[in-house]
């Protein structure tokens, strides 16, 4: 049975150059709630994608102060997961949900 409360931990799949080259290493990297724990993220990744994950590495990336046409703006806090899969198994991000 699908739980709901798994689309709230996974926000978006972060897809740049350095997540790109952690996909050949077996690692998915997630932008996930603030308030995920690595548990919850480990359990959502498991349930939507089924697959096996072996460990989950979290890190939270500070905003930037940015301007823009002279007005002073704040980007906000981003917590992102790097989720390691077991041997065998992949995601494909690109596809999505």
């Amino acid at each position: 049975m699908m739980d709901l409360r798994h689309y709230d931990v996974i926000v978006s799949p972060a897809i740049t150059e350095k997540s790109t080259m952690a996909s050949e290493n077996n690692q998915v990297v997630f932008n996930v709630a603030k308030k995920a724990s690595k548990p919850e993220i480990k359990a959502a990744v498991e349930a939507l994608f089924g697959v096996k994950v072996t460990a989950v590495n979290t890190l939270v990336r500070k905003g930037k102060v940015k301007r823009f046409r002279g007005t002073i703006g704040r980007q906000s806090d981003v917590k992102k997961a790097v989720v390691t899969l077991a041997d065998g198994q992949s995601i494909d991000v690109a596809t999505g949900l």
